[in-house]
């Protein structure tokens, strides 16, 4: 089926990670059958073979203990047929425990384990789901019914998940939901397992960080459309499954597609340190906000001895910089909150459970894990800085720093997900932003114009690809994949440039070790071959989460889309009262800028618009226009009637996608 991702004009893109779910699985494979392991790709991983524990089997005992059932091949369907989710395209992970020569074999071997599926008991009252999307659902026995930790990224998946625990325990009501955190795939599922009316009715209960409501629909909002576009790299959406293709994201196999949802929590965690108890089952709260999510907690469950370490703590290092784009992640403060969670936690606990991956079991396992994931953090940062005070620019840094062999050696500190060489260059830009000091870096020609005259210099593109051809050949796979940007940047359509620089890049994907690394190598390479993937926008937008946008962020993101040119010499008001709200926003265009203030009226506004919010969000889903609206009397518009359509007329459509490894509009012949 073709891939389906969402016009960014609207507010289609206001999710990220919604966009990506509700996309239809990509048809578009490689039409350039992926090149084979080069000799030098082959060498450097089976060295890495010889340097980590691939004897140690203890991640495959943890991550099978418990094992209660499962779906064949972790399928899920949704209502209509369409395939949700499914492990089926990563049978070939399962063929051989040992890695084909185009996968790294620590990225092979956290593929094997991610592909451990189904309904496992981790403890009395308490099982997981793993495997079934890219994060897990916990569930625990309750005095009464069940309490849900996490239902997933879709209602498809976590509908699913619960119902297969129904297969293999008695069948309760759901009493509670607990969101972790503010990421989509931690709450997008929860109209899958319990009914918005029983939450209203105060039946069932949904607990949350403080902090939630906000982020979990603002994160992604004003740079959606970028974000959305660079999130197809960083999960491999159009590299199909196989050797030479996509494997694992680190983190987990792969997104689910289907309807992301939201429910507002009812109840919301206020305090650093907290405790609640929901049908029987006491729970000691440890808010972490501005980990690894901007509002997040970590769970201790003290009548199972289990903590709950949410994502901040899981089998791989972790993002401080996520490659999609986001704020960054500050490394030392999660230290701190993990060394906090150990010294309040770990000696009371018997398991150690994430929503994502598989539990650590034993006191001194537990300890020894979150003392070196504590310490992960903050020798990234620490030494980051130290580097950075002596002078060092972000590529020195990523380049010289590397782990110690007590925490390099640990298959829960390697880089499948974040890796040390990304996650320093974000120390360095939270310190210090993107200037590195060298004032010829302060403004540098535009790349193409670079790439041009760079080309030049080196005796033109024939030249350029001559030494290349022979740097390939010794396996100086990054320099060749820089330098052929250069040509190809300068010369988009030289068949022979792209061709060498997806070589380049898909042998570097061949080497990667963090999945979203190969990801992004692998998808890079296939754009360069055979172009944009030929994809169809439609709306897709999970509705709940357009709900939840507040007016203020809404209006700033009309903000974003102007088209100063379309603007200029402008000047216009518009008065909104949204009447379900009871608020009043001004909007005002002048001096090319798109500005608002809530909760005022401009005294003679050219237009006057009242509406309820509701019709806004109709309106935003593309499902009616403002002209069907005001003709079903839901919307009035006083004064100017072309006020609003000339405004429109400003604002920019974001393209669902753009290139990234070749200049905009550029396409191979």
């Amino acid at each position: 089926m073709p891939h389906h991702p969402p016009p960014a004009g609207t507010l289609a893109t206001l999710a990220l990670l919604a966009a990506l779910a509700t996309a239809a699985e990509p048809a578009l494979a490689q039409r350039v059958d992926p090149r084979p392991a080069e000799p030098a790709t082959v060498a450097a991983n089976r060295q890495l073979q010889q340097s980590l524990p691939f004897a140690d089997q203890t991640d495959f005992a943890d991550a099978r203990r418990g094992f209660v059932g499962t779906l064949p091949n972790a399928e899920v369907r949704s209502a209509d047929g369409r395939i949700a989710y499914s492990l089926a395209g990563h049978a070939f992970v399962d063929a051989d425990p040992l890695a084909p020569d185009s996968v790294n074999p620590s990225l092979w071997r956290q593929a094997q384990l991610n592909q451990i599926h189904g309904l496992f008991k981790v403890t009395e009252r308490m099982y997981q789901v793993r495997s079934l999307d890219i994060s897990n659902m916990t569930i625990i026995e309750g005095d009464s019914g069940l309490i849900l930790i996490d239902p997933l990224l879709t209602a498809e998946t976590a509908k699913a998940a619960l119902e297969l625990y129904f297969q293999h325990r008695p069948r309760q009501p759901v009493r509670a939901v607990i969101y972790s955190h503010s990421h989509a795939d931690h709450f997008g599922g929860v109209r899958g397992v319990i009914d918005e009316a029983d939450v209203k009715a105060g039946r069932v209960a949904v607990l949350a960080p403080r902090g939630f409501m906000e982020h979990a629909v603002s994160e992604n909002v004003i740079a959606g459309a970028a974000m959305s576009r660079r999130a197809h790299y960083q999960f491999g959406v159009f590299v199909p499954p196989g050797e030479r293709g996509q494997v694992d994201t680190g983190l987990g196999r792969m997104l689910s597609r289907g309807n992301v949802t939201l429910i507002a929590p009812t109840d919301v965690v206020e305090k650093a340190i907290d405790t609640r108890t929901i049908d029987g089952i006491r729970i000691e709260i440890q808010l972490t906000p501005g980990t690894e999510a901007p509002s997040e907690m970590n769970l201790y469950f003290p009548q199972l001895k289990v903590l709950n370490a949410a994502e901040n703590v899981t089998h791989t290092l972790h993002n401080l910089y996520t490659l999609r784009g986001a704020e960054i992640r500050d490394g030392l403060g999660w230290a701190k909150y993990i060394e906090q969670m150990r010294r309040l936690y770990a000696p009371r606990s018997e398991i150690l459970v994430a929503q994502h991956h598989w539990p650590t079991f034993g006191a001194a396992r537990i300890d020894n894990l979150l003392r070196k994931q504590r310490d992960l953090y903050q020798y990234i940062h620490d030494q980051t800085v130290r580097l950075m005070n002596q002078g060092l620019k972000p590529r020195e840094i990523a380049e010289r720093l590397k782990l110690p062999d007590s925490l390099a050696n640990e298959w829960f500190a390697r880089g499948y997900y974040g890796t040390v060489s990304h996650n320093a260059k974000a120390v360095y830009q939270k310190y210090l932003g993107w200037y590195d000091a060298n004032p010829a870096n302060l403004n540098p020609l535009p790349q193409a114009e670079s790439a041009q005259r760079t080309v030049r210099y080196m005796g033109g593109a024939a030249a350029v690809l001559s030494r290349a051809r022979e740097d390939f050949g010794r396996g100086d796979y990054r320099w060749v994949a820089e330098v052929m940007m250069q040509v190809v940047w300068a010369e988009p359509n030289n068949t022979a440039a792209r061709q060498l620089a997806a070589d380049a890049l898909e042998q570097l994907g061949y080497q990667a070790e963090s999945g979203v690394w190969r990801n992004a190598y692998l998808s890079g390479a296939g754009e360069l071959r055979q172009g944009l993937p030929k994809a169809t926008g439609t709306s897709t937008t999970s509705p709940d989460v357009v709900r939840a946008i507040p007016l203020d962020l809404f209006f700033d993101y009309l903000g974003v889309r102007l088209n100063p040119e379309k603007a200029a010499g402008r000047t216009l008001t518009v008065n909104w009262t949204f009447s379900d709200l009871n608020q009043k926003v001004l909007l005002r265009l002048e001096n090319s800028v798109l500005g608002h203030v809530m909760g005022e009226h401009a005294p003679q506004a050219d237009a006057h618009i009242t509406l309820a919010k509701a019709t806004l969000d109709e309106i935003s889903l593309q499902r009616k226009t403002f002209a069907q609206a005001v003709a079903a009397g839901e919307a009035t518009i006083v004064g100017n009637a072309q006020a609003l359509g000339q405004l429109m007329a400003m604002l920019d459509t974001f393209p669902g996608m753009f290139e990234i490894v070749t200049p905009l509009g550029s396409e191979p012949r």
